[in-house]
C-alpha cells in the first residue's frame, strides 16, 4: 500500500543522510505510485511513496500531527471506526479521515500502548519530536513488512530490505547462519536477513528510540492458543460472524477491489461474503498447462456457481523464467516458494483492473488447515510405546535404505514433534547441508530458531504446537513475505481478512477435532460457512496454485538451471557441483529433488541480484526492477529445451 525509508540520528541529520533517503524513495517506487513526500525534523529524515485505494481523500505523508507528532504508515486500520468513536468521547477532534492522523491522535492519548488498539495489517514509523522518541511497530502477524539497521548514531527503517542496501557495500556480506536457516525452511526466518548489519521487526513487535539510547525492542501481541470446550454450533457462529465482520472491514472505504481464486475453500469464503457486499467483483486465477497443475477450471467452475466473472492467465516455463529475476528482486529476501509465480502473476493481470485484492492466506495456520496437522493422529500409536522401545526401532529403522515403505513412518513416530518438526517446510537435512554449504556450522540448527518457540508451549497440544510454529515462522517468513511483495511488484494492495486478531481469537480457541476431525482439516471452517460454499469446493483437496517445478527441472528447465549452477560466483558459499549431482539425479528420476533444486537455486539468482557487483550497482542506483530484469537475463542465457 506504500514505501517508507525513515533516518533518526542522535547528532542531527546530514546533507549525505537527505541524498541516501531520497534515493531510497526511488527504489521504492512500485509500493507507491500515486505520491510521494519528504519530511526533515533535524534529527530524523522521512520519506515516502504512496497507493492511494481509500474513496476518501488521502492525506500527504510523511503526516503531520500538532507540529509534534510525524508519521509514515503502510496498511489498513480494520478497526478505524471505533477506535475514533473512542477518541471523541476523550475529546480529540480530528480533521481527516486518515489512518495517520488516527494513530496520532490515539499515541497522543495512550502513548505507546496504543498499537496494542490497532486491528488490521500495519507497518509504521512515528516521530515525537518534544520527547525526542522514534517508534516503529509490526501488526500482530507480520502482515506488512519493516527492516531496520542500526549503527553507532544512526538508525535506518524502511518498508523493503533493498533501500538499506544503499547506504553502504560493506554491509553485504552474508548471514552465514541465515543462509543455514534457508537451506532448512526455504526462507530467511525472522528476525534475520540473509545480510548482515539488517534485521526484520518481528511481527507483533515495537522498537522504541529515544534520544542517547540504543533502541529497545518489545513484543505487544502474543499468540496465545486457550481451547474452549464449548458447544460446536456456538464456536461456528462466532467463526462465522468475525470473518463475515473482517470482510466487510477490509472492503470499506476501499475502490477498485477483486479477489484472488485458487479454486478451494479458503478463497472461496472470502469471494462469497465479499459477493454479498460487492455483487460486481471480480476474481482473478492462474494455473500451469501441465496435468494436475491447472486449478483455472476448478476456480472457473467456483465462479460461475457463486455468479461472479473470473479473469485467468496460463504461465508457461518461458513466462515465467523471463520474470523470474524481477521476482526474485522484489522478494528481498531469497525465498523458494513457489507459490510465488503465480502469485506474481495473477498480481500482475489484476493491477489492470484493481489496486486491491482480498486473499484467503492465514486460514491453513489459524484452522488446522495443513494435511500435516493430521500427523499427530497417525502417529498416535507411538504415544504408548516406552522410550527404550522407541530407541530401539528408530536404530532398526535407520538401517533401511531410502525409500523403503514404513522406515518415514518409524523414525517420525519415534522423534519428539519438538525435533521433528520445525515448520511447514523443511527442505535440507543437517547431512545434507553439510555437503550443500562451503563454509557449514553444526551450531545453526533449525531448532535454534524453534526452541525458544516450543519452550513457551510445552502445555500444547501437538497440533496447537505446530500451528504456534508456523504462526511464528512460516506464516510471516514464507506466505506474507509472498503476498506482501507478489503485491507490491505490481502497485497492488493484498489483504487478508482471515489474519485478524478477533478471528484469531477465536480460531485459537478450537480443539483438536474443530480442526482436523472428521478426517478433514478446517472442520470447524468448513461447517461455519458449508451453506454459502459450492459443495464441490466444500471437501475439495489443498492445493493451492500448485506449480510444475519439478517437472520443468527434468525438460524445459534442466539445460538453464545447469547452466546457473555452472555460471554461479557464489561458489564460496555453496558447493553446486552438489547441486549438479542432484539435478541429473532429478532428471534421471532417481529421486525427487525438485524443492531442494528450486531452495538452491533461488538464492543463487538472488546471490547474483543483490550481491555481485553487477547487480549491487545497479541496486545502488536505484535502478528500476524492468532495468535489472532485462539486464540480468543476458547472463546467463536461458535455453528452453
Amino acid at each position: 500500500m506504500s514505501g517508507y525509508s525513515v533516518l533518526f540520528r542522535d547528532e542531527g541529520i546530514t546533507e549525505k543522510d537527505i541524498s541516501l533517503v531520497k534515493e531510497m524513495n526511488l527504489i521504492y517506487k512500485h509500493r507507491g505510485p500515486d505520491s510521494q513526500g519528504y519530511l526533515i525534523d533535524n534529527k530524523v529524515m522521512m520519506g515516502f511513496r504512496g497507493l492511494d485505494t481509500s474513496i476518501n481523500e488521502a492525506v500527504e505523508q510523511p503526516f503531520t500531527y500538532q507540529d509534534r507528532y510525524y508519521i509514515v504508515f503502510d496498511g489498513n486500520i480494520t478497526n478505524s471506526t471505533g477506535l475514533k468513536e473512542m477518541l471523541a468521547v476523550k475529546g480529540y477532534e480530528l480533521n481527516t479521515q486518515s489512518h495517520e492522523e488516527l494513530i496520532c491522535a490515539l499515541y497522543d492519548y495512550m502513548g505507546s500502548a496504543m498499537v496494542s488498539e490497532l486491528r488490521g495489517a500495519f507497518s509504521l514509523v512515528l516521530w515525537d519530536n518534544h520527547k525526542e522518541i522514534l517508534l516503529a511497530a509490526r501488526d500482530p502477524f507480520g502482515i506488512k513488512p519493516l527492516y531496520y539497521s542500526c549503527e553507532d548514531d544512526k538508525l535506518l527503517l524502511t518498508s523493503e530490505m533493498k533501500g538499506l542496501l544503499l547506504e553502504r557495500k560493506d554491509l553485504n556480506t552474508i548471514n552465514k547462519e541465515a543462509l543455514q536457516h534457508y537451506m532448512s525452511f526455504q526462507y530467511v526466518p525472522e528476525p534475520h536477513s540473509m545480510v548482515n548489519g539488517i534485521k526484520v521487526l518481528k511481527q507483533g513487535h515495537l522498537l522504541e528510540n529515544k534520544r542517547g539510547t540504543k533502541p529497545t525492542i518489545s513484543e505487544y501481541y502474543m499468540v496465545n492458543f486457550n481451547v474452549s470446550r464449548g458447544g460446536l454450533d456456538k464456536k461456528l457462529s462466532e467463526i462465522r460472524s468475525a470473518v463475515e465482520k473482517s470482510v466487510e472491514e477490509n472492503m470499506r472505504d476501499t475502490q477498485e477491489l477483486a479477489c484472488l481464486l485458487s479454486g478451494g475453500i479458503d478463497s472461496t469464503i472470502i469471494l462469497a461474503l465479499a459477493k454479498e457486499i460487492n455483487p460486481k467483483i471480480k476474481s482473478f486465477t492462474v494455473g500451469f498447462d501441465n496435468n494436475g497443475y491447472n486449478e483455472i477450471d476448478r476456480a472457473l467452475d467456483t465462479a460461475d456457481k457463486l455468479g461472479v466473472e473470473n479473469i485467468n492467465k496460463i504461465i508457461g516455463p518461458e513466462d515465467f523464467i523471463k520474470e523470474l529475476p524481477k521476482i526474485v528482486w522484489h522478494m528481498d529476501q531469497p525465498l523458494a516458494d513457489p507459490v510465488a509465480i503465480p502469485l506474481y502473476f495473477a498480481s500482475k493481470e489484476a493491477a489492470n483492473h484493481v489496486k486491491v485484492l482480498l486473499c484467503g492466506d492465514g486460514a491453513d495456520e489459524f484452522f488446522g488447515g495443513y494435511n500435516i496437522y493430521r500427523e499427530p493422529h497417525s502417529l498416535r500409536m507411538f504415544s504408548y510405546l516406552p522410550k527404550p522401545l522407541k530407541m530401539i526401532l528408530m536404530t532398526l529403522a535407520r538401517q533401511l535404505p531410502e525409500g523403503v515403505k514404513g522406515k518415514s513412518f518409524i523414525e517420525r513416530g519415534c522423534t519428539p514433534l519438538e525435533d521433528r518438526y520445525i515448520g511447514n517446510a523443511n527442505i535440507f537435512k543437517e547431512v545434507e547441508k553439510q555437503a550443500l554449504i562451503k563454509d557449514y556450522n553444526g551450531k545453526f540448527t533449525p531448532q535454534l530458531v524453534t526452541k525458544p518457540l516450543y519452550d513457551k508451549i510445552s502445555a500444547y497440544d501437538p497440533v496447537s504446537k505446530m500451528q504456534y510454529i508456523d504462526i511464528h515462522t512460516w506464516l510471516s517468513g514464507d506466505i506474507l513475505l509472498n503476498t506482501d511483495r507478489m503485491g507490491m511488484a505490481h502497485s497492488v494492495d493484498i489483504r487478508l481478512p482471515f489474519l485478524d486478531a478477533d478471528v484469531a481469537n477465536i480460531a485459537f480457541q478450537l480443539d483438536v477435532h474443530d480442526k482436523t476431525g472428521n478426517g478433514t482439516t478446517k472442520y470447524a471452517l468448513r461447517e461455519a460457512f458449508k451453506d454459502i460454499i459450492p459443495q464441490g469446493v466444500l471437501n475439495r483437496k489443498k492445493l493451492g496454485f500448485p506449480v510444475p517445478v519439478r517437472h520443468w527441472l527434468k525438460d524445459e528447465l534442466y539445460s538453464w538451471a545447469r547452466e546457473l549452477f555452472l555460471e554461479s560466483k557464489s561458489t564460496g558459499l555453496i558447493n553446486t557441483d552438489y547441486a549438479i549431482e542432484l539435478l541429473d539425479l532429478h532428471r534421471k528420476g532417481q529421486g525427487d529433488y525438485g524443492r531442494k533444486l528450486w531452495t538452491i537455486l533461488i538464492f543463487i539468482i538472488w546471490y547474483q541480484v543483490y550481491i555481485e557487483e553487477s547487480q549491487l550497482d545497479l541496486v545502488h542506483k536505484g535502478v528500476e526492477s524492468d532495468e535489472i530484469s532485462q539486464i540480468y537475463i543476458k547472463n546467463p542465457q536461458i535455453s528452453i529445451c
